[in-house]
């Protein structure tokens, strides 16, 4: 996860490297290895490093070419020999990424960048068109921020330095604070007005005359998997799922993986001890960690992962998580926190980094999306609608019969949900769970209900199926996801998603929705798929349960910190909260009440980050137009704090 930061005046003028000197203390934490530096006429760049590969470490960037295109590259390459191939003998198995993907665009131009399979991120430096290219992988899983004012444009990979090397004072982006309250903001959407983020699949061509984002690759509707029987489906998802994961081994030091007693980190983590034994891996060696509360009686997670890691005859690192930190949102006072998910260090996050030190590994396995992709939510809807927009009403009627007795509901209520997917929510509602919070106000409600809903769309009854339009949603919501987690210098690491794999969803997007989710049988595929691989007590366990007790006791617990809060909110100030209404949940909270976790953790996290921004004073109330209107200081005020430094 190396980063850079770059600067291109497209006027022609000349950048002053001076810039780029007073970005460096920014960017050392988050590339400890080695520099590159590139400042010439109108293009400057900083690179650092943070080698993760054998191959990356004879990388030197910024790399230019024989014809002056000068490109800088994070990323990890998974179909290397496949571009390689395509090369005519220049390349060779020893090669670097970065020597493939400039061999790439050179031989394809804008059009490689569907080609290239991984995780990634990447600018680009074209003279001969003078423009200047950010692209990022399909699912957004390495990020590059950009500000253009003017003639000059300005990227990085982290934000500190857009803010603070910026010409102007930067806005707080509503539309984003409002998708903080949902499923998280349009992955194209910073904190802050002005800076945008490249969105996944997408890259971003800027020239003189103004900049245009495209979409460079989608998955394809049309395309199907079908086979005979379930065996073969079983097969082929365990043949992706294996390549998935050894894709995610590649690394020339030990790998730490999350291990959890639910299904997705445990099948990552049986998979890759299969691999690994085949001698089929790059990584030497396989660590686990793994978190529990024995407090919270819907968290029991230490008797499942002490299952897998009894099967591997290794112990990993066990954390424990205790109530009272689930309510630690105070941000450090000695660091800048750019977005409301940057990190907060507490007494959990210093025991992970001195398990990651000790165990010298520079990559984290992650079991983030296995639920939304495997079907880990047991809905009949996508397959039921699949069905009537087929016309093929007699299956329609026995499974609509078959998951009514699962479900213990009319089948008709079934048909009608089912319906209710293609009308527009402005017509039928918006689903329950998607609903704003009801301590926002009407006003900025009524502004942002879009991202306050999730993005919400009807489905479509013409061209893709209902299924393949569901997971494109899902997918979605995972890329915003992504877009809101943050570089955390202390420690350094990288995070990887086997079960985000390009090559693994283009397969489970192209079969058929009865064969991840059956009437009593969740995740049916994975499930038949995984059999000798992940133990039986975890292939055979129920649904993972939510630690949601925790949070609302820890609220209680801590009352007095809470109490003041409806007095003096900078959200309610700012015309986003009620915080009379707000004030009155949390009370109902401390009654023993219920109430939705997500979204009052998340108001939470809100109010405790613009308490940061004022403790810090990079905040100053602008003038009141309908618009959150807080403006940072200019630059040079920012320096010392968005650095870390005095």
């Amino acid at each position: 996860m190396s980063v850079q930061f770059g600067s291109c005046n497209l006027d022609g003028r000349p950048v002053d490297g001076a810039d780029l000197e007073r970005v460096r203390p920014a960017l050392v934490p988050y590339g400890p290895d080695e520099e590159g530096f590139l400042c010439r006429d109108n293009l400057g760049i900083l690179y650092r490093a943070f080698h993760t590969t054998r191959e990356s470490r004879d990388e030197t960037q910024p790399h230019v070419s024989p014809c002056g295109v000068v490109i800088v590259w994070d990323g990890r390459l998974d179909n290397r020999d496949e571009l390689i191939r395509h090369a005519d003998g220049r390349l060779s198995a020893g090669s670097t990424d970065l020597a493939i993907v400039a061999a790439a665009y050179q031989r394809w131009g804008t059009d490689a960048f569907a080609r290239l399979i991984g995780d990634w991120a990447l600018s680009v430096w074209d003279p001969r068109a003078r423009s200047l290219i950010l692209a990022t992988d399909f699912v957004g899983a390495r990020h590059l921020y950009y500000s253009v004012d003017k003639n000059q444009l300005k990227w990085s990979t982290i934000l500190e330095p857009l803010l603070q090397f910026g010409d102007r004072p930067f806005v707080l982006c509503e539309e984003y604070i409002a998708g903080w309250f949902s499923s998280f903001p349009a992955a194209h959407l910073t904190p802050y007005a002005g800076i945008r983020s490249v969105p996944p699949s997408s890259f971003v061509m800027v020239r003189r005359e103004g900049h245009v984002v495209k979409r460079y690759w989608d998955f394809d509707s049309g395309k199907t998997t079908r086979y005979g029987t379930d065996s073969e489906y079983g097969e082929h998802f365990r043949a992706a799922f294996t390549e998935a994961v050894r894709r995610r081994l590649r690394s020339d030091r030990a790998i730490l993986a999350e291990l959890s007693g639910g299904m997705d980190s445990s099948a990552i983590v049986c998979m890759a001890d299969t691999i690994l034994a085949r001698g089929e891996a790059e990584t030497p060696r396989l660590d686990t960690i793994s978190y529990y509360d024995d407090s919270e009686p819907n968290w029991d997670e230490r008797p499942y992962f002490t299952i897998v890691e009894a099967r591997r005859g290794r112990t990993g690192c066990h954390i424990c998580i205790p109530s009272l930190e689930c309510c630690n949102l105070q941000f450090a006072n000695d660091r800048f926190a750019a977005t409301p998910g940057s990190p907060r260090h507490n007494a959990v996050t210093n025991e992970f980094a001195a398990c990651l030190i000790s165990r010298g590994s520079r990559v984290v396995l992650s079991g983030i999306g296995g639920d939304e992709v495997t079907g880990g939510v047991p809905t009949p809807l996508p397959e039921l609608a699949d069905l009537l927009v087929r016309g093929r009403m007699r299956k329609l009627a026995r499974q609509l019969k078959a998951w009514a007795l699962y479900a213990r509901r009319p089948w008709f209520h079934l048909l009608v949900e089912v319906c209710r997917g293609f009308l527009p929510p402005t017509l039928v509602g918006i689903r329950r769970q998607m609903r704003p919070a009801a301590w926002l106000r009407p006003s900025f409600t009524e502004r942002y209900l879009a991202a306050l809903t999730g993005y919400e769309s009807r489905l479509k009854v013409f061209g893709a199926l209902p299924s393949f339009q569901e997971n494109l949603r899902s997918l979605r919501g995972l890329q915003r996801q992504l877009a809101c987690s943050v570089l955390d210098s202390e420690p350094l690491y990288e995070t990887r998603y086997p079960f985000l794999d390009r090559s693994l969803l283009e397969f489970l997007y192209s079969i058929p929705a009865d064969q991840l989710v059956r009437p009593g049988q969740r995740r049916s595929l994975m499930r038949r798929a995984l059999i000798g691989i992940v133990p039986d007590e975890l292939l055979n366990r129920r649904r993972k349960a939510l630690a949601s007790r925790a949070p609302m006791a820890s609220i209680a617990a801590d009352w007095a910190r809470f109490e003041p809060m409806g007095q003096h909110m900078i959200s309610a100030s700012l015309g986003i909260v009620d915080a009379g209404v707000f004030s009155a949940v949390l009370r109902n909270i401390c009654r023993g009440r219920q109430a939705p976790v997500v979204t009052v953790m998340r108001t939470l996290e809100i109010e405790f980050w613009l308490c940061h921004l004022r403790e810090q004073q990079f905040l100053h109330p602008g003038p009141a137009t309908g618009t959150v209107q807080l403006q940072f200081p200019q630059a040079e005020a920012l320096k010392g704090k968005l650095l870390g430094v005095c």
